[in-house]
């Protein structure tokens, strides 16, 4: 018993010597930045297209819809996800990035059957360094969609 007593501190001394500090929180340089949706509803829809905190964005979730409108495109999944990417990548460049810095993205499907057809077009949006990614079946989207991707993109220094 009494090495163990001896050793525990020695160990901790040791050790002490060899930490790293504990990283600083990161704190954004300025408040928040809610961006409106540009999608027209009657009643207006209540959330935000993306919220800026520092150098990241946070994209609410995208929809295969028609750019500004709440109409879902026809052609079912493949047509769906093509245009919710195009949707992401637009929404993206308002504010200041892009899908080359995209770094998490979530997937919803209204049939996780879907996802094969869901990563094909996928694919042809990021072809290496793809963002961290989760994906989940639902049970049903927002006006009948297919398809949701809600994204986290970083915003490069020249975008400030």
């Amino acid at each position: 018993m009494k090495a163990t007593f001896f050793a525990v501190p020695l160990l901790a001394a040791l050790l002490g010597g060899c930490q790293s500090p504990a990283p600083a929180p990161v704190a954004p340089d300025r408040p928040p930045e809610y961006f409106p949706t540009p999608m027209k509803a009657n009643p207006p829809l209540p959330f935000s297209e993306a919220v800026r905190v520092g150098d990241m964005l946070y994209l609410a979730g995208q929809l295969g819809t028609a750019p500004g409108t709440t109409q879902v495109v026809p052609g079912g999944i493949a047509a769906e996800a093509r245009q919710v990417m195009e949707n992401i990548k637009a929404a993206l460049g308002r504010h200041g990035t892009s899908l080359d810095h995209a770094v998490k993205c979530t997937v919803f499907l209204a049939d996780m059957k879907e996802w094969p057809a869901f990563n094909a077009v996928y694919r042809e949006f990021f072809k290496k360094d793809f963002p961290a990614r989760s994906a989940f079946g639902t049970t049903g989207l927002a006006f009948g969609a297919r398809v949701e991707v809600e994204c986290m993109a970083w915003i490069p220094p020249a975008a400030k």
